[in-house]
């Protein structure tokens, strides 16, 4: 294939405004002690892994006050890295570390190319260690890891991120194993999300921030940051905690040292953001939204790509001072909140959102020029970010509405023929009693209908979709080894989210639990066409239903095949368990 874009000329991005703030002050010169690789070539380049860790345990051997360890493998073998920062030396302990002091655990680098919170969090852990920041550490316990995923981390490329200012370059989003981790939070494939599980449910963080660079339109912010929006949230009181506290003190400390934060920011139409911004329920997948689910109160950082690396790693640095310090004030505040969440059991839980008819609300934004101008390649209209600032607009935000609510169930049971949920739900944290011994149950259980697979694989995955609204109650026997899954605990409205099937990021949506849609046995024709007839010519109410149904389906009535597969499955020959979803909702523990 020819390359008619030289190698060595970088792909055109819009202008930028011309930014200096306070924070320019925490450069440390090239030549000074402890100057981070980035800092030494002027944010043009960030290290490779190698030197990332070798600054890191450099800073721990000279420094008591940091601490770093492995706390797991990528699949190609390289350490996951954690460091704490810590004047606290019993804090490691979890039995004897300080209960008053806020954890706040941060983590970069899930998506490489989008790596400024790595190289900020670097300059941070320096100036800790040298005593500029250690007042930071009074009240509150940094729990950093600074790359997710090594293996992405080391994919370097100067093409990896074309939309991107800087650094030069950039890792490949995606794992050694092809997987997007910041899609792997639920099911938990990769050995680093799996590693970050851990890290979540032994350190129990007070705070979750997840570092990351935008795509998209262009626009005056150069951080952006925010939680899963107040009416989806499962989790309220953190959400007002986030909203009230965490907000206004990291945005007004950040725009008090020269930036300018703002909220997350989704676009209708990312050429024409005036038509609206997205605002909208998001599946766990994400890790914020997964963090809601399970009432870690957890902020999104979306660093504005089209701002110079400079600019945002030093924003960064802000955010996460302005973390450390409102965390340690707070932590009281922020721990009943917890709380609250925690014992919050939602009786009608959402499981499926749909997008709003009408805008939510309205926000102020802070807008960039644009033309648009003809594209002989595209042959259509194209926008050109002109890199001026325009006066902030009020601006409609549109979000969702909920769709399929159920009342919430004691519990689920998982049959032993499902291993790989009950695996998962065990990683996560979530209490379940295994059984000794066969134990038959009242249950409700789903019949699926209208079977839809994804036109692609996604997450190494091909994902399933389907009508999970017709119920069966009944008595279902469950082997030895099968689990019963309580939702009356702290993780309950995870759980539910994992194993009910409509759900956007359940086991099921993602491919898992897809034995029910296997048909193993059948009858020849010969033997239920005239079965058929027979039905017909004896039960004319499935007259009815047959005659219905054709004059429904003009492809249905046309497919002999399909005509008699009809009547086998209104059969005693047909299997009952069939599109029957084999977890099943619990009626009585």
């Amino acid at each position: 294939m020819t390359r008619p874009w030289p190698r060595d000329r970088r792909a055109p991005l819009p202008p930028v405004p011309e930014w200096h703030g306070e924070t320019e002050d925490r450069i440390a010169s090239p030549g000074g002690n402890w100057c981070t690789p980035a800092e030494r070539d002027d944010f043009d380049t960030t290290p490779d892994y190698e030197e990332t860790l070798a600054f890191i345990y450099a800073l721990a051997d000279a420094s008591p006050l940091i601490r770093a360890r492995t706390y797991g493998r990528t699949v190609e073998g390289r350490p996951l890295t954690l460091v704490i920062a810590s004047s606290d030396h019993d804090m490691a302990d979890a039995e004897k570390r300080s209960k008053s002091r806020a954890r706040v655990l941060v983590q970069c680098g899930i998506h490489p190319g989008e790596i400024d919170g790595k190289d900020a969090g670097l300059m941070l852990l320096r100036d800790i260690a040298a005593g500029d920041r250690e007042a930071l550490l009074n009240e509150c316990d940094l729990y950093f890891v600074p790359v997710v995923n090594p293996d992405g981390h080391e994919r370097r490329s100067l093409f990896s991120r074309p939309n991107q200012r800087g650094p030069r370059e950039q890792g490949w989003r995606a794992s050694a194993q092809g997987l997007n981790l910041n899609r792997d939070f639920v099911k938990a494939e990769s050995p680093e999300i799996r590693a970050m599980l851990t890290l979540f449910n032994t350190i129990d963080p007070d705070l979750f921030v997840d570092i990351h660079v935008t795509d998209g339109l262009d626009y005056q912010y150069d951080i952006t940051f925010g939680f899963q929006d107040a009416p989806y949230t499962a989790s309220p009181a953190i959400n007002r905690w986030l909203e009230a506290c965490y907000r206004p003190f990291v945005s007004a400390d950040m725009t008090a040292v020269g930036h300018l934060p703002g909220p997350l920011i989704l676009a209708m139409d990312d050429r024409r953001p005036e038509l609206g911004l997205a605002l909208p329920a998001f599946p766990p997948r994400f890790s914020h939204s997964y963090g809601d689910l399970r009432h870690l109160p957890s902020v999104l950082v979306e660093n504005h790509s089209l701002k110079p690396v400079r600019q945002r790693v030093l924003g960064t640095l802000a955010l996460l001072e302005a973390t450390m310090r409102v965390a340690s004030a707070n932590v009281g505040d922020l721990r009943a909140a917890i709380e609250v969440d925690r014992r919050r059991r939602e009786p009608a839980p959402v499981l499926t959102w749909l997008a709003a008819a009408d805008p939510v609300r309205e926000t102020l934004f802070h807008p960039i020029a644009s033309e648009f101008y003809r594209s002989p390649a595209s042959g259509a209209e194209e926008v050109r970010w002109l890199g001026t600032p325009l006066p902030p607009v009020c601006t409609p935000v549109h979000g969702s509405t909920p769709g399929l609510r159920i009342a919430r169930p004691a519990g689920y049971w998982v049959p032993v023929s499902e291993p790989e949920v009950i695996e998962r739900l065990s990683r996560q944290g979530i209490r379940m009693d295994v059984l000794a011994e066969a134990r038959t149950a009242e249950v409700a259980m789903i019949r699926l209908d209208r079977i839809v697979l994804a036109p692609r694989v996604s997450e190494r995955r091909v994902g399933v979709g389907a009508d999970c609204t017709r119920v069966e109650r009944r008595q279902r026997r469950f082997a030895a080894g099968s689990a019963y899954v309580p939702t009356d605990q702290p993780m309950g409205d995870l759980a539910i989210h994992m194993l009910e099937p409509a759900c956007a990021d359940s086991l099921f949506a993602q491919g898992f639990v897809t034995g029910c849609l296997d048909q193993v046995e059948y009858m020849e024709a010969y033997v239920i066409a005239p079965m058929a007839d027979a039905m017909l010519a004896e039960d004319p109410e499935l007259v009815a239903e047959f005659e219905a149904a054709l004059d429904a389906d003009p492809a249905f009535a046309a497919d002999p095949v399909a005509r008699l597969k009809w009547f086998y499955l209104r059969s005693p020959y047909q299997d009952d368990d069939y599109l029957l979803y084999p977890i099943a909702r619990a009626i009585a523990p």
